[in-house]
């Protein structure tokens, strides 16, 4: 066991705090302002982690924390000798079938070569043949018009292998996908080139919170917010108003570009990827011990 003291750890956990509020405070003044961000709200609306749970800090498994009385009134933690530490048998009783689901699917993921060919038409199957009044994202404009945007779609040949994405693409759209993927068989669709199987490295890291390190977890939010915006970028809506130039996939060239950005998120995805995998291999290790 790691043992921290008190100022020690709060070094750690304010270093975290002040990371995770370049995000955190704009979304809060935002959300006071009830202006909504079409980019950004997605990391703290589809996803269910509110800002004050990223903003908390934990060491993860195999620390020590001194003079840390109030980490009691997390759940899964427990007194010690020491000070308080993550109580991993409380964690697995209540937690395991997660635990065994997240180690499978990041290990079945890991496994496959990455696919880039999507282009991120999941986008434009979401708004394919619908009224203005029922786009997701209707206070913005679609850059080629309802028209233009059908007509991407129609051309194109769509290939999201995302249950996640694939569930709000509308009903026309869904035959049009090469793949018709369930939740059943999540774990043998899922591959390290789709950009929200990357996005959602920061649900799986959150999902086993407390026993994930906080710093992963950041490392997970920070990267989900970067390929949001490709995400964001790539899809028919014009941003430009909120700096987000267009990467244009119906030209060969923003294919072109998607495709380069895709494979670099897939790599940077890669050690996180491979970091969760070990934080629930070392929490079955620990309990498999004892």
């Amino acid at each position: 066991m790691k043992v921290l003291s008190r100022a020690q750890w709060h070094e750690l956990r304010d270093s975290h705090v002040a990371r995770v509020r370049r995000f955190t405070g704009p979304h809060q003044e935002r959300k006071l302002r009830k202006e909504k961000h079409p980019v950004m709200d997605f990391l703290f609306t589809y996803y269910s982690h509110r800002p004050v749970r990223l903003e908390r800090w934990h060491p993860g498994p195999g620390v020590v924390l001194e003079d840390a009385a109030e980490y009691l009134e997390f759940p899964h933690y427990k007194a010690t000798e020491d000070g308080v530490t993550l109580d991993v048998e409380s964690f697995v009783g209540q937690r395991a079938k997660t635990l065994e689901f997240v180690q499978a699917l990041l290990t079945a993921t890991l496994s496959r070569p990455a696919r880039l060919g999507c282009f991120g038409l999941h986008e434009w199957a979401m708004v394919y043949r619908q009224q203005p009044e029922e786009i997701r994202h209707n206070a913005w404009p679609l850059r080629l018009g309802s028209d233009g945007t059908d007509e991407v779609v129609e051309a194109s040949r769509i290939q999201c292998g995302h249950f996640d994405a694939f569930r709000f693409f509308t009903p026309p759209a869904r035959p049009r996908n090469a793949l018709q993927p369930t939740r059943d068989d999540q774990l043998l669709n899922e591959q390290p080139g789709c950009l929200h199987a990357n996005m959602d490295l920061f649900k799986w890291a959150y999902k086993l919170e407390p026993a994930t390190p906080s710093d992963l977890v950041a490392d997970c939010f920070e990267l989900a917010a970067d390929v949001r915006e490709l995400d964001m970028q790539a899809s028919p809506y014009d941003l430009a108003g909120l700096g987000y130039g267009p990467v244009r996939i119906e030209t060969p060239e923003g294919r072109a570009e998607y495709a380069r950005r895709q494979a670099e998120f897939a790599e940077q995805a890669r050690p996180l990827r491979e970091r969760l995998i070990f934080v629930c291999q070392s929490i079955h290790g620990v309990t498999s011990l004892r």
